[in-house]
C-alpha cells in the first residue's frame, strides 16, 4: 500500500500470539502489571516487556505509574473496539482457542467489554432500550429519545455530565459471541457502571465474565425487558 493508514503495522503488533493474548486480557478495562500479562502472555518478563513496549508504540496501550508499579491498560475505546471486532471476526469464521466450557457460558451470557457491558444481557439491554422507544436505532444512526432521557435519569445516569465528555454517547458495537449489538458509548459505560454500584453483579477476577446475582438478574431484566414481557 503506498499511500493511506498502514494497517500492516497494527495487524502484526495485533497477530503475535502473545501480544495478542496481552490485548485480550485487558478487554475487562483494567490495568495489569507487566508481571501480570507476562502470565498470561506465557514469556519472561524481559520479552513481555519488549512486547509492552512495540504495543505502546503502535498506540494500542497505555502505561500508568502508580507508586512503585506500572500499569497497562488499552489506549481507549477505540483500541477496545478494535479488539473485539477482531474478536468478533474470528469467531465467526470459526477461529476458536478452545472448546466451550462452563466458562464460555458464562462469558456468553454477560461480560465486559472494555468498559461495558457484552454478552446475552448486553445485547437485551440494547434491544430493550430500542424497542422502548428509548433509542432510534437505524442503519444511518444511534441517537437517545426524549423518553429515553427521562428514563435514564429516572435509573439516576447523569446524562448531563456524560454529555460533557468528548467521546460519543451512545454506539454500537457488535458482540462477538451473539453477532448483534450491544451498547457502547459513554452511555453504555455508565449503565454498567450502576448495574456494579446497584450490587446486581459482580466481577469475575480470572475473566471478563460478570456474574449477576439472581436478585440482581431479576431486577436487570425487570428493568430491561424483552418486547414479548412487556405488559399490554
Amino acid at each position: 500500500m503506498r499511500d493511506g493508514p498502514d494497517i500492516s503495522r497494527i495487524g502484526a503488533l495485533i497477530g503475535d500470539p502473545a501480544r495478542a493474548n496481552m490485548l485480550a486480557a485487558l478487554m475487562d478495562g483494567r490495568a495489569l502489571t507487566a508481571t501480570e500479562l507476562a502470565e498470561i502472555a506465557c514469556v519472561t518478563a524481559q520479552t513481555a516487556s519488549t512486547h509492552l513496549a512495540k504495543l505502546e508504540a503502535g498506540g494500542l496501550i497505555r502505561p500508568q505509574k502508580q507508586g512503585r508499579h506500572k500499569y497497562f491498560s488499552l489506549a481507549g475505546p477505540d483500541a477496545g473496539r478494535l479488539i473485539e471486532s477482531l474478536m468478533d471476526f474470528a469467531a465467526d469464521r470459526g477461529h476458536l482457542r478452545h472448546r466451550p466450557g462452563p466458562k464460555d457460558e458464562a462469558m456468553r451470557k454477560a461480560r465486559i467489554c472494555y468498559d461495558h457491558l457484552a454478552g446475552d444481557l448486553g445485547v437485551r439491554m440494547f434491544d430493550s432500550l430500542v424497542s422502548s422507544g428509548h433509542l432510534i436505532f437505524d442503519d444511518s444512526r444511534i441517537a437517545l429519545t426524549h423518553d429515553g432521557e427521562h428514563f435514564l435519569e429516572d435509573t439516576g445516569i447523569d446524562l448531563a455530565a456524560l454529555r460533557t465528555s468528548r467521546r460519543p454517547l451512545c454506539r454500537c458495537c457488535l458482540d462477538w459471541s451473539e453477532r448483534r449489538d450491544h451498547l457502547a458509548g459513554s452511555l453504555g459505560a455508565a449503565l454498567f457502571d450502576m448495574i456494579i454500584d446497584k450490587g446486581w453483579a459482580r466481577r469475575d477476577r480470572a475473566s471478563r465474565a460478570i456474574a449477576f446475582t439472581p436478585p440482581g438478574e431479576t431486577a436487570f431484566r425487570k428493568l430491561f425487558p424483552h418486547s414479548a414481557e412487556r405488559p399490554g
